[in-house]
């Protein structure tokens, strides 16, 4: 069964940067799509970014255009999540996840079966 482990996370500066990996044991990640996901306190999970396995497509929420880029080493079987200008309202913890299937379905948590246990991003002075 596919397994999906994060990490990356830190605290930062506002307009700082991080870069977050999604590992994956169990099985391969190619053949899966992989999403990432945050959740900040007190709030939903709220959908960040995804990309498919099978053309690479990407999708962003709309507040993440721009700032944070998802790319994908199916040779290393990880993703990461580069995010630049980060802002106190980014902070959470972030979780990656996959549906079934190789694209990308509708950044929603109910879309996805299989969820890391994030790591947690902190932007802060």
């Amino acid at each position: 069964q596919l397994q999906l482990v994060e990490s990356g996370g830190g605290l930062v500066q506002p307009g700082g940067s991080l870069r977050l990996s999604c590992a994956a044991s169990g099985s391969t990640l190619d053949g899966y799509a992989i999403g990432w996901f945050r959740q900040a306190p007190g709030k939903e999970h709220e959908g960040v970014s995804c990309i498919s396995s099978s053309d690479g497509d990407t999708y962003y929420a709309n507040s993440m255009k721009g700032r944070f880029t998802i790319s994908r080493d199916n040779a290393k079987n990880t993703v990461y999540l580069q995010m630049n200008n980060l802002k106190p309202e980014d902070t959470g913890v972030y979780y990656c996840a996959a549906p079934y299937g190789s694209d990308c379905p509708r950044l929603e948590f109910y879309e996805y079966l299989y969820w890391g246990h994030g790591t947690r991003v902190t932007v802060s002075a």
